[in-house]
């Protein structure tokens, strides 16, 4: 592709930078130029569209950076529109999630609970009792993906529908869903957004859910079934929905302590197991509105391309990278108690050391969006559970 002379593409820079010095040519680096200085206006955004819009018909994207505490602009070759996809892929994943989510839903008896073959044939046989649990669960869940999607249209960026992600034979019937940005956020109040709409929605959704599955929840003692005992992880807002319901911590031990340091050890720990004492027995709308908040607390890791990847980098930049190590480190402390960590600091240092980078990263979060960012960051810590499920086999 031919390219205007270096002169063209220097005038209509020049509108809303002040140049000084320029690089032309760097094939290797994939940009037709660089350009160092100052941008003529404190709107940042506003520049960046108006040398968008100018560049557009010569098929060139700028892209907005600072360096070494400097403004740099680099024009680049524009990629391709991305191609329509067709939504086939996303229909029958939804379908097989669907099912999977409500075997899942099926309440097994303890007397199939070591018969594999006859408790997946039960699951089969009863599949539509579990309707409530599937509703409440992906009703959940697309409300978290339709917030990035619909978000994500609202600023012209463009993604795939939800793909979402069937697991049968596990606790949930899904590995949750997924939407892929086809097209670079142009700046980071637009990846924010993007990032931040998603959870937002989905506890929109699940805090009623689970009030509502705790209502029809009942209190009881635990005790040790032949199968053994799980017990699903409490996090702040779980322990205060459970407070608010029940009027009493849960589970509530057998000695019926209040003592501080036993209900710190037991929340990052899930031990001493409560083997005697008093728990909710959760209906499967409770449990499912318990996964959304679990779900909303996974995405909200703040580290890479999850959902608290972008809200931390748009908020801090570069320097939400410095966290990560120590974001591992915590996995892998965490995984003495619930080996799951230990497999999310692995994808994690797989998938979590690259972030989003948008085509401006000169404009930042305006105070508004900073505001709800910290909200955000407050909101992770009461929806984080160190031990999503804990479990005494018989």
């Amino acid at each position: 592709m031919t390219f205007p002379e270096t002169e063209v593409l220097t005038n209509l820079v020049s509108r809303i930078f002040r140049i000084d010095d320029i690089t032309a040519n760097l094939p290797e680096k994939g940009y037709i130029a660089r350009y160092r200085g100052q941008l003529l206006s404190e709107d940042s955004a506003a520049a960046y569209d108006q040398l968008a819009d100018s560049l557009k018909p010569y098929k060139i994207t700028p892209l907005f950076r600072l360096e070494k505490g400097g403004q740099v602009i680099y024009l680049a070759p524009s990629r391709p529109e991305p191609k329509d996809g067709r939504m086939t892929t996303n229909i029958i994943l939804f379908a097989l999630t669907v099912v999977s989510v409500m075997m899942a839903g099926v309440d097994i008896p303890v007397a199939l609970c070591s018969d594999f073959m006859g408790a997946i044939l039960y699951q089969l046989k009863n599949i539509l009792t579990g309707w409530p649990f599937a509703l409440s669960l992906l009703g959940i869940l697309l409300a978290h993906e339709f917030g990035h999607y619909l978000m994500s249209r609202h600023h012209k960026t463009q993604a795939t529908l939800p793909y979402f992600i069937p697991f049968p034979l596990s606790p949930l019937g899904t590995m949750g869903a997924a939407i892929i940005m086809r097209s670079i956020p142009k700046n980071k109040r637009i990846l924010f957004d993007i990032g931040v709409a998603g959870p937002l929605a989905g506890l929109v959704v699940a805090i009623p859910v689970l009030f509502l599955g705790l209502l029809l929840s009942q209190v009881r003692q635990i005790t040790m079934s032949p199968c053994g005992l799980s017990l699903e992880g409490n996090s702040l807002l779980y322990l205060f929905s459970k407070y608010v319901v029940f009027h009493q911590l849960l589970p509530a031990p057998t000695t019926g302590t209040t003592d501080f340091l036993y209900w710190l050890k037991y929340f990052f720990t899930g031990r001493p197991f409560p083997i005697g004492g008093m728990d909710v027995f959760i209906h499967p709308v409770a449990f499912a509105g318990w996964a959304g908040i679990l779900v909303t607390a996974l995405n909200l890791i703040p580290a890479g391309t999850l959902d608290g990847g972008h809200v931390v980098y748009s908020f801090f930049g570069d320097k939400a990278k410095k966290a990560f190590p120590f974001i591992i480190g915590v996995m892998a402390v965490l995984g003495l108690f619930w080996t799951g960590w230990w497999l999310w600091a692995v994808l994690l240092f797989w998938l979590g050391r690259v972030h989003a980078e948008p085509l401006d990263q000169i404009t930042q979060l305006d105070p508004t969006r900073r505001a709800v960012a910290a909200l955000v960051i407050v909101i992770f810590f009461l929806v984080f559970m160190p031990v999503p499920f804990s479990a005494l086999l018989p």
